[in-house]
């Protein structure tokens, strides 16, 4: 892989769900994911469970289920307004501070001014889905010491 290129690839797919329990027993029971990660994300008003195979590393694409932890949060919103289902792309960078400048002179906005803790300590940050054609792209830099 070219060293120049801004993604490393696509990191997760996040899905929006209203129950988290149900999104977890649906996606490994009928459609055999396994959970791979789990955690509460106070900042960002999120439960969320990653899931994959059992064969699946940090290094592979993931499925990212995210269920509200209270009315006021973007999970929440977004589930009132468009029902469950696909909320955002995730790409995988090397370095996001980078990216973000980057992006932004190119004219991109960004919807956070410094990065947020994302899914295993990543830092994150997401693209404004105006000016990437309608899809909310989420940034992430993964932690160096996590498992995802």
């Amino acid at each position: 892989m070219d060293n120049s290129d801004l993604f490393v690839c696509i990191d997760h797919v996040g899905l929006a769900v209203p129950d988290l329990d149900e999104a977890i027993k649906f996606h490994t029971e009928v459609m055999g994911w396994r959970e791979l990660h789990r955690e509460k994300n106070e900042e960002q008003g999120v439960e969320e469970a990653m899931i994959g195979t059992g064969d699946q590393g940090p290094e592979n694409a993931q499925i990212q289920l995210l269920a509200p932890l209270n009315e006021s949060s973007t999970i929440a919103k977004f589930i009132g307004k468009n029902g469950p289902g696909m909320q955002q792309l995730a790409y995988r960078v090397r370095d996001l501070d980078q990216v973000m400048e980057t992006l932004k002179e190119r004219g991109v906005r960004l919807l956070y001014p410094e990065p947020r803790r994302g899914t295993a300590d990543s830092r994150i940050n997401f693209c404004h889905p105006k000016d990437t054609g309608g899809v909310l792209l989420e940034l992430v830099e993964p932690n160096k010491n996590a498992a995802h």
